[in-house]
């Protein structure tokens, strides 16, 4: 599959390798410098470009970039029509405290919105960075951790889950796109919990149904 990648930090690049490694053409776009771009390109054997020529050779997108970042990233995008895009933004203020939408709306369905003709998944954003390359690691073993997805496109959903397993995360279906206004604020909590609590930030969950 080709993927591109918009917005190259810790997220989108760690992403962007790992995809790489399990055998995608990976493409990367929307970084502080050319230089960070062209690392990622030549260390996973993949392209990058302007955010509009990622997407127009990229089957499937994520979009990884702070939300003060997201109005800028969809104008140099253009046409989304018809996109699989995976959003893991979460619509934080710029302290990185405080969400800055809900609890009767949420960022994934004001990036639906905005681009109504793309086809919307949230994922990836309830698991911190630094969990991606041990889950990797450990992919194939029983038990993998879960990831919440969402999203009302089910072609979207499949893609999405797809690239979830690759990683090594079991997707844990949570419903459609507007589910993001609970997912978001789970979002700040998982964060309190890698990065404020011991034990380090590589934080993974799983949900059971407990039966009789």
């Amino acid at each position: 599959m080709k993927i591109g990648i918009l917005g190259s930090g810790l997220m989108g690049g760690t992403l962007g390798r790992l995809w790489a490694r399990a055998g995608h053409e990976v493409a990367f776009a929307y970084a502080r410098t050319p230089d960070k771009l062209d690392a990622l390109a030549q260390e996973t054997g993949g392209t990058c470009g302007s955010v509009a020529e990622v997407v127009a050779r990229s089957e499937v997108l994520l979009l990884s970039v702070h939300w003060r970042q997201v109005d800028d990233v969809l104008a140099e995008a253009g046409d989304l029509a018809g996109k699989v895009v995976l959003n893991c933004c979460v619509p934080l203020d710029e302290t990185d405290t405080n969400l800055v939408l809900g609890p009767d709306t949420s960022g994934a369905e004001v990036l639906l919105a905005r681009c109504p003709k793309a086809r919307w998944v949230g994922c990836f954003n309830t698991s911190p960075s630094e969990s991606l390359d041990l889950v990797f690691a450990r992919k194939g073993q029983d038990d993998p951790p879960q990831l919440l997805v969402y999203g009302d496109d089910s072609g979207a959903l499949e893609s999405a889950h797809g690239l979830i397993r690759d990683i090594g995360f079991e997707p844990c279906p949570a419903g459609g796109l507007c589910t993001a206004r609970f997912v978001e604020p789970f979002a700040m909590v998982t964060a309190v919990l890698a990065y404020d609590q011991p034990g380090g930030p590589a934080l993974t969950y799983r949900f059971e149904k407990l039966r009789n």
